[in-house]
């Protein structure tokens, strides 16, 4: 390993990272392993790229120097990013995976037990067939999910860059409320989000923000498409905010004219599942104890609405095509996973099909500490809501804050 000091983390924290992986291959009586997905070869060397789509892989032996196989290309990033040393790079005419057997034999592993990520989405199954083809001295096995073991929980270290990550969310998402108005396009508040975000510090996400309006707030995973947003509309954005390819998220909703009774409603309830997770969420209990908390209260509501996925998902660090960990660990229901200190989520208590044709949503990014959790973010979660102009008259956006169409309606100004 070659010590350095100037990658994402100090050298020491992928010094035990490596050291844990080999606790955990020698518990499974593994020789070498072989990593390929791309979040798993940042976290263990710093090492990234946007041309993943090219075979590339870490080789661990268990006791010797590791050694990375690339494309020639990406074979600078091993030499500007990362601790790695050994390199066994191919040519674009040259044969990746004849590369990487060839290496195991070099490195005297032919004959040996190596582990390899049979789930990856950048192994795919040509590829595997080729190695079964070609390593037949030795021996195959899925170790899947051996390096998330330790992703799983994150270090003092990752929180604090995940911090930097959440400066860039909240920025993007005030960028967009205050885009937010009847006339402007999807795409004009995608791009004050996004460059929001980036002046806030932020990287490129694994998945540029949703925003969608109106009734296309119902269509799953949607983005901006140049629609323009209709007075009395509502805007559903959910944005992820990146540094050094850790992720925070969150959904948030602006109101481009009044605030219905039932919008106000689905508001409180999610609200509310936030409030009680962050009461009662601490380690010890499982995932499916988090997901029943909050799918119990999201579907007891009066507007229509249900939740319809898992309520939230591991998140840290994320190359597209998506920007969660939840392959790792999601919040869903019958999964008796327990819940660690240094676990981080995107909780989602969102809520589809309020009066029929509205989705919105008011999401959380947060930490499970010693003795409970914490969010990364401080935005009010409250709808923004932003009157006509004609009934503005120039006076600021609003939050609905206190019981709606009983008394003051909706409550003061924004003040962030």
């Amino acid at each position: 390993m070659r010590q350095r000091d100037d990658m994402t983390f100090p050298f020491e924290e992928y010094e035990r990272r490596l050291s844990e992986l080999r606790g955990r291959m020698a518990a499974r009586l593994l020789d070498a392993v072989v990593i390929t997905d791309p979040e798993n070869l940042m976290y263990l060397t710093d090492y990234q790229t946007t041309g993943y789509s090219f075979f590339q892989a870490l080789v661990v032996p268990l006791e010797d120097e590791p050694f990375m196989i690339t494309r020639h290309l990406e074979e600078s990033n091993i030499h500007a990013r990362t601790w790695v040393e050994k390199t066994r790079p191919y040519p674009d005419t040259g044969d990746a995976i004849q590369m990487l057997v060839e290496a195991l034999r070099e490195f005297g592993l032919s004959k040996k037990t190596v582990g390899y990520e049979r789930n990856s989405y950048f192994f795919p199954a040509y590829h595997q067939d080729a190695i079964h083809t070609t390593f037949r001295d030795g021996r195959l096995i899925d170790c899947f999910g051996i390096v998330e073991e330790g992703r799983v929980c994150k270090s003092a270290a990752e929180i604090e860059i995940m911090r930097r990550a959440a400066r860039a969310t909240e920025a993007g998402m005030r960028a967009g409320f205050e885009a937010c108005e009847a006339g402007v396009t999807e795409n004009e508040i995608g791009a004050a989000i996004s460059a929001a975000m980036f002046r806030a510090g932020g990287e490129p996400p694994a998945v540029m923000p949703y925003v969608v309006s109106g009734p296309r707030s119902m269509i799953g995973h949607a983005t901006w498409e140049g629609r323009t947003v209709q007075p009395g509309e509502h805007v559903f954005m959910e944005v992820g905010g990146c540094f050094r390819r850790y992720h925070t998220a969150m959904m948030r909703t602006a109101v481009c004219g009044e605030l219905t009774d039932a919008m106000y409603q689905a508001q409180e309830r999610m609200k509310f599942a936030l409030d009680e997770v962050h009461a009662q969420v601490q380690p010890g209990l499982t995932v499916s104890d988090v997901d029943n908390l909050v799918r119990n209260i999201i579907t007891d509501n009066m507007v229509g609405a249900s939740l319809i996925t898992r309520s939230g998902y591991s998140i840290g660090i994320a190359f597209p095509p998506s920007w969660d960990e939840g392959y790792i660990v999601s919040l869903k229901q019958g999964d008796s996973r327990v819940l660690r200190e240094g676990m981080t989520f995107h909780l989602l208590p969102w809520m589809w099909g309020v009066e029929g044709d509205k989705t919105v949503g008011i999401s959380d990014t947060f930490r499970v500490t010693a003795d409970g959790c914490e969010s990364f973010f401080t935005l009010d979660r409250d709808f923004v809501v932003k009157p006509s102009k004609e009934k503005a008259a120039g006076k600021a956006p609003l939050r609905a804050e206190k019981a709606h169409g009983k008394d003051e309606g909706v409550a003061h100004a924004e003040s962030d």
